[in-house]
């Protein structure tokens, strides 16, 4: 049996502002209240099939691209 997927370890999830809408996913192009996965699995009866292990540096790369902040 497969493992559940976590979305908070996938490189397609994110984080919106929208209260209403806190949680995202890039792969499948939509935002909702409840974890990503759950809903994919709702919606078709499968696992997500988009889930992608996120590599540490994935989230964490400098999106200034060349600007820099002076303290």
């Amino acid at each position: 049996m497969m493992e559940r997927v976590n979305c908070f370890r996938c490189e397609s999830f994110f984080t919106t502002w929208n209260p209403q809408f806190p949680r995202g996913c890039r792969a499948y192009g939509f935002k909702t209240r409840e974890m990503p996965s759950i809903l994919v699995k709702k919606t078709t009866g499968t696992e997500c099939l988009q889930y992608k292990p996120d590599t540490p540096a994935s989230k964490h790369v400098n999106q200034n691209k060349g600007f820099s902040v002076k303290a």
